[in-house]
């Protein structure tokens, strides 16, 4: 038998692993993991790995207990939907981290805006994708929860009296997932028609 030596670029091993995470192909996925490593495959930034559910799902594992609780769903609501996908996603966001609700202690959570009809027919359409708009047509837009700001003596300010369990470890990460995930955020946030 013949030992000949086969290189392998590590670029063509990177793009052959990507394609096979664009198709689903988690088998594939896991045969180049065990060849060459997980390591090798995992972007250093989380925001690179989670750009969408099934990616914080796949981050997580099916044995996680927050994706197994999402399984167990079955005809739920909107907003009860979204939370549990919300609560994945965090926690592949969070990449273990997870608050412990001390004085000390920093989270994040995504600010969400409301706008009147009025006032979004009257903003740009640049000014529209800035701020990763929701289509309100499926939402009554006169509710929401969480949060609010509102002016004084200042030019603004903002307050919340009540915590979170969506809460993320960096305020980078908050303002990525709110606006990465803007559409599950305001099944969550907000009523829809019927």
């Amino acid at each position: 038998m013949n030992n000949e030596t086969i290189e392998i670029k590590k670029s063509n091993v990177l793009a052959s692993y990507e394609e096979a995470r664009k198709a689903n192909a988690a088998a594939y996925m896991k045969f180049l993991e065990n060849l060459f490593g997980k390591e090798l495959f995992k972007p250093k930034d989380v925001r690179d790995r989670i750009k969408t559910f099934e990616d914080a799902m796949m981050a997580l594992g099916e044995e996680h207990p927050l994706v197994r609780e999402w399984h167990l769903g079955e005809n739920l609501s909107p907003d009860l939907e979204a939370y549990l996908q919300l609560r994945v996603i965090i926690a592949a966001l969070n990449e273990g981290w997870e608050p412990q609700f001390t004085e000390d202690e920093e989270r994040y959570y995504p600010w969400h805006w409301l706008y009147t009809r009025k006032e979004i027919d009257n903003m740009e359409a640049s000014e529209l994708k800035e701020r990763n708009m929701v289509s309100t047509e499926k939402y009554q837009t006169d509710y929401a929860g969480f949060a609010y700001a509102y002016s004084s003596d200042t030019p603004s300010s903002s307050d919340t009296s009540v915590g979170s369990r969506l809460c993320l470890k960096s305020d980078a990460l908050a303002e990525y997932c709110g606006k990465q995930f803007t559409d599950i955020w305001a099944d969550f946030l907000l009523i829809r028609k019927k």
